[in-house]
């Protein structure tokens, strides 16, 4: 399987929910997500090189969603 990393604005406070979707991903689909520290109102889920959920304008991701997406992406 490809690599999931979760990007996170550190500044925003963002860290805590980047390490709860982390741990539903390891407890839900055994995968370790690496986590990078970023600014600028980033929160991205990628899946190798492929963008698969992000904190957009009206919408946060949660850690469900997060592993739905991530889900959804490996089984194409």
């Amino acid at each position: 399987m490809r690599n999931v990393s979760i990007t996170y604005c550190r500044p925003c406070g963002y860290e805590k929910r980047a390490k709860e979707a982390a741990a539903l991903l390891r407890e839900r689909l055994g995968v370790d997500a690496t986590l990078i520290p970023g600014k600028g109102g980033i929160f991205e889920v990628k899946l190798g090189d492929a963008v698969v959920a992000r904190r957009a304008k009206g919408h946060f991701p949660d850690a469900a969603e997060i592993v739905a997406a991530v889900t959804a992406a490996r089984d194409c």
